[in-house]
């Protein structure tokens, strides 16, 4: 598979949020299910829909969809990321990817670490909560007011991890998938960089009440 520069949105039928400033701009959309109803509401057209559409009515507005059984083994989020894949794209942001179903939401997390071990890196969006998945790179985070700083591991474990720029910082440990060493950070400068040298890495950014 060839990777590409582009960046692919993944607008899935999770609670809706809209996207930040930041996220405007993409390459290619693709609407799971729901999620192109969520797309109308963003001002944004979908490259094409997918899913078994039934948790909204098929639309019939001209946009290419592709229709799957609602016996399945992926979900539409799933969907959505091998067809991102197969166009080659890299960097995929899957947005309404939290709220509603907690079912849903683990299984857009398993998804975006599917993606990373295709080769890819993906962002996770929603209200007052962002996450990012990575391997095998160092990744920076602007500091975000009146907002956590967490890391966890996807993999079994996760090593070579160092967090620089937090008020708990850490340099080249090891993080496992069954114990929280990484949750409820803050920002002890204006941005935290975090490497992970093997593993799939999950940082999340979610704002604190």
């Amino acid at each position: 598979m060839q990777l590409l520069d582009g960046k692919c949105l993944i607008i899935s039928a999770g609670e809706f949020s809209d996207l930040p400033d930041d996220y405007k701009t993409w390459d290619y959309i693709i609407a799971c299910d729901a999620g192109w109803q969520y797309a109308k509401r963003m001002g944004l057209t979908p490259d094409i829909i997918i899913g078994d559409f039934d948790s909204s009515k098929r639309p019939g507005d001209g946009i290419p969809v592709e229709v799957y059984p609602k016996r399945k083994d992926d979900t539409d989020t799933m969907l959505a990321a091998k067809h991102a894949l197969e166009k080659g794209y890299r960097d995929i942001t899957i947005c309404c990817a939290f709220g509603g179903r907690a079912d849903h939401m683990l299984a857009n997390v398993q998804t975006a670490a599917f993606i990373v071990s295709k080769g890819g890196c993906v962002t996770l969006l929603g209200t007052d909560i962002r996450a990012c998945a990575f391997t095998a790179a160092t990744k920076v985070f602007p500091r975000l007011a009146h907002h956590s700083f967490s890391v966890f591991s996807l993999s079994d474990k996760c090593t070579g991890v160092s967090i620089n720029g937090a008020c708990y910082g850490c340099e080249d440990i090891e993080l496992t998938n069954t114990f929280p060493l990484g949750v409820s950070n803050e920002w002890d400068s204006d941005r935290i960089s975090v490497t992970v040298g093997s593993g799939i890495l999950l940082v999340v950014e979610s704002r604190m009440t």
